[in-house]
């Protein structure tokens, strides 16, 4: 009896072992590559509604991914300045493109500035007014409501809040302001008349017209401000430094080719160029004189 129970044991102890054996030695096949691409979110401020960023930046994504080995850029849109805003500040997005006051912000915070749209006489602010709109100075707007799109808006807000200044304009008496989250709402506002004026910024203001030509032939420019530097490019400070100069070779070359050009004008853009930490210098002393005489605007 006691024999046959350790010839069993025996038998039991060989057949794990070969299960064991079969199971180790046994091939998996997968459809799947087992690599990984290393994927990294690039984030553009809200100069347009999500919709109509992913149409207009979608392709330049799609031109670096085709163009690059091993890495996968993906876009991202945000709803508003301020979800765009907590994300950058934050250090969320690896790559980004902000306005030069959110670039100053991020280039103190998390990021390092390499390049910059090009094209600067654009950068500026513009009021848009209906075309049957008794505004006709200045004085016309006192007690009035104009929109813009939000607080941290550069060109679209902050320059023409300082050029309302210039003229005898006390932003925070004589007017009502209304951030409306984003450029079109801005000038949506106006021909709703939710507002008597709207400001924004010229390459939003060229695209609603190509978008919306029944609505934009009711609307018209009432005056300008002075241009300023356009938006830059940052990367995070721990971006890998020889993926991004293959990134920086095939921005600043987009000019150089046909579908970089087709990509380029769907930006209203001629070309983008190299910056740094100091080419928005100007910037840092516009903010300087825009919160000592205009309205506080925090940290910068």
């Amino acid at each position: 009896m006691k024999n046959n129970f350790f010839l069993l044991i025996i038998i039991v102890f060989f057949t794990a072992c070969n299960d064991n054996k079969n199971n180790e030695y046994k091939i998996k096949y997968s459809e799947q590559p087992i690599f990984q691409k290393q994927i990294y979110i690039f984030g553009v401020h809200p100069l347009h509604n999500p919709h109509k960023l992913f149409e207009v930046y979608q392709p330049m994504v799609d031109y670096l991914n085709k163009n690059l080995k091993n890495i996968e850029i993906k876009l991202e849109a945000s709803r508003n300045y301020d979800s765009y805003d907590k994300k950058l500040f934050n250090g969320y997005f690896d790559l980004s493109l902000p306005n030069p006051y959110q670039t100053i912000i991020a280039a103190n915070k998390n990021y390092n500035i390499f390049g910059k749209m090009a094209d600067d006489t654009n950068f500026r602010g513009i009021f848009i007014v209906r075309k049957d709109s008794n505004i006709k100075n200045i004085e016309d707007i006192k007690g009035k409501i104009v929109s813009y799109p939000a607080k941290t808006a550069l060109a679209g807000t902050m320059l023409p809040q300082y050029y309302l200044y210039k003229n005898g304009i006390n932003i925070n008496k004589d007017i009502q302001n209304h951030y409306v989250g984003s450029q079109e709402s801005s000038i949506m506002n106006v021909y709703l008349k939710k507002s008597i004026i709207g400001a924004t910024w010229t390459p939003p203001w060229l695209a609603f017209k190509k978008q919306n030509p029944d609505i934009a032939k009711e609307l018209t420019i009432i005056w300008e401000t002075q241009p300023l530097l356009n938006n830059a490019l940052v990367a995070r400070k721990d971006f890998p430094q020889d993926t991004l100069k293959k990134i920086e070779n095939l921005i600043f070359n987009l000019h150089k080719n046909i579908e970089g050009k087709k990509i380029l004008e769907k930006m209203e853009l001629s070309h983008y160029e190299k910056a740094d930490y100091h080419t928005y210098d100007k910037v840092r002393e516009f903010l300087k004189k825009f919160d000592a005489q205009v309205r506080d605007i925090g940290e910068y």
